[in-house]
């Protein structure tokens, strides 16, 4: 990577968070924005754990959403062995739609993405304490932004677990109001509204 360039990361699931992100390293001006030519899925990334996550794979009649995050060359390793599991590739702007009635920045643009989807499973389940940064990371943008994410993402009849009393993601945020998110749950994941309501505990 050159050093006098700008670059980009491509983020498509807990990276949309903003919280999320500075967890893992200093970033910039974030841009929400449609991506064409990939497709998002849940997917068995690693079993640590025990749990799934969202990750693309390239589909030509595909198309997701994320947000274009600027980040420094010196903190790409940081976001490197984050998205272990994970191959990072340079994507082209044309590909890339803004929201907002915007110019998308110069520079050099890169997803991290998989070749294969590994399907969640029980031990591996879609986790609420892993969606729920995602989803309040959507709405720091708008609702439409939410919806999009949840229609754009393939594998919701997989097993799902509230494991927001235990929650099993590592960079979980327990004081997210999970009432706001529950709404928008209800339409795709396996779970009953009785099992959503069920939130951190304090």
């Amino acid at each position: 990577m050159s050093l006098s360039e700008r670059h980009f990361i491509l983020g498509y699931g807990s990276l949309i968070n903003g919280e999320s992100r500075s967890k893992t390293g200093e970033t910039g001006q974030v841009w929400p924005v449609k991506l064409q030519g990939y497709e998002r899925h849940w997917s068995v990334m690693s079993s640590e754990f025990g749990m799934s996550s969202v990750a693309v794979v390239l589909a030509s009649h595909a198309s997701c959403n994320g947000v274009l995050v600027e980040v420094a060359y010196d903190q790409f390793a940081l976001f490197d062995e984050r998205e272990q599991g994970y191959r990072r590739r340079q994507i082209q702007a044309e590909a890339l739609t803004p929201y907002q009635d915007t110019d998308l920045p110069e520079g050099t643009y890169w997803i991290y993405y998989t070749d294969q989807v590994v399907p969640p499973h029980a031990d591996c389940p879609i986790a609420l304490s892993y969606l729920d940064v995602i989803l309040s990371g959507c709405l720091e943008h708008s609702t439409d932004f939410a919806d999009d994410f949840l229609s754009f993402t393939q594998g919701w009849h997989y097993p799902a677990l509230n494991d927001r009393p235990q929650p099993r993601y590592p960079r979980v945020q327990p004081d997210v109001i999970t009432d706001s998110l529950n709404p928008l749950l209800e339409s795709v994941t396996t779970l009953s509204i009785k099992e959503l309501s069920v939130t951190y505990e304090s």
